[in-house]
């Protein structure tokens, strides 16, 4: 029998009603209540980790998450999460860095509906989690919907629907149905050497979604709040303006003064690629970073991550020309 390890950390799974609407209070014991026979296949032990709605999820409780796993997952055959899903594509991309050659699977997963409600997709996704994490391959992943995705290719794109999540710009990992757990074997992450916990974080990333006529001046503001990185979601395959508010002199000068700036696209799907036009390459000779097909989430927690290691501006580009978890291809 396979000893799985439940956290819990609040989300709408571990909801119920109050005066003031939906609030996490259901700790694991009671969420477990709710799978009716299913905890008899698995040995699970149950951790509370905390109980937050994810929208209050913030560096500091990614850190106790990527230490719990860490201090327990040589005891385990796999750890599940459950997550509220308004964060939870941060929180697993910031964990498949942070846990560096997971030698165990880490599923996030929550649902859109309490695991009261008689409607609920909490269940199914529990069910599922529980399965991937019992099924040897590791890695950090998210359990939605009869999909598991790579903790840095989900992304929420639904509010509502029960199909919330999908894996941006790269196949899922797996997808069960009658037939059980189906792998992509050509997906799941590749172990390069032994578990390390790299949980320092840098909180200063600010991420910037531009808009037509963007001031260039806000970057100064940055600056002088001290932010060490910048995220920026530019036009199509990487677009800046530079005609009458010339964006890419002042991303020079930011780069110039030691802030890392990171660019990707605001389109969900697809690539961005700076040397098809002349914006792109402009910007490109202004120093700023490539984020490639990354998500969003994967671009904001990488660099995140990146800076906790290092602000060496060389080292901060080796980084993000690095696949570490199949966030990006090159």
């Amino acid at each position: 029998m396979k000893k799985i390890l439940l956290i819990t950390t609040g989300g709408t799974i571990a909801s119920e009603q109050t005066e003031e609407g939906l609030a996490p209070s259901l700790n694991g014991q009671k969420l477990a209540a709710f799978l009716n026979g299913i905890t008899n296949d698995y040995e699970i032990t149950i951790e509370n980790l905390f109980q937050l709605d994810s929208s209050n999820i913030q560096p500091e409780e990614w850190q106790c998450m990527a230490r719990a796993v860490a201090r327990n997952y040589q005891n385990y055959d796999g750890i599940v999460l459950t997550h509220g899903t308004d964060t939870m594509a941060y929180t697993a991309s910031v964990l498949s860095f942070m846990l560096c050659n997971i030698p165990v699977p880490v599923v996030l997963t929550g649902s859109q509906l309490p695991i009261g409600h008689p409607l609920t997709d909490g269940v199914e996704n529990l069910r599922c989690a529980l399965a991937m994490a019992a099924s040897g391959k590791a890695g950090v992943f998210v359990a939605f919907h009869r999909k598991i995705m790579l903790g840095t290719r989900a992304v929420k794109v639904r509010t509502t629907a029960f199909d919330a999540f999908e894996s941006v710009n790269c196949p899922c990992a797996a997808v069960i149905d009658s037939g059980g757990l189906k792998f992509n074997d050509e997906v799941l992450p590749v172990q390069n050497g032994p578990f390390e916990l790299e949980d320092r974080l840098c909180n200063g990333v600010f991420l910037v979604k531009l808009t037509p006529g963007l001031n260039p001046e806000i970057f100064d503001m940055l600056l002088q709040m001290n932010y060490k990185g910048i995220v920026i979601e530019a036009f199509g395959s990487g677009g800046l303006n530079f005609v009458r508010r010339d964006l890419i002199s002042k991303l020079q000068k930011i780069v110039e003064s030691g802030i890392a700036v990171v660019v990707c696209s605001q389109c969900l799907y697809e690539r961005s690629d700076f040397t098809i036009y002349q914006v792109g390459k402009k910007a490109l000779e202004s120093g700023v970073l490539q984020a490639f097909d990354m998500t969003t989430e994967a671009a904001v927690t990488k660099l995140m991550w990146a800076l906790g290691k290092t602000e060496q501006p060389d080292e901060i580009r080796k980084i993000f020309s690095t696949n570490y978890v199949g966030e990006i291809q090159l």
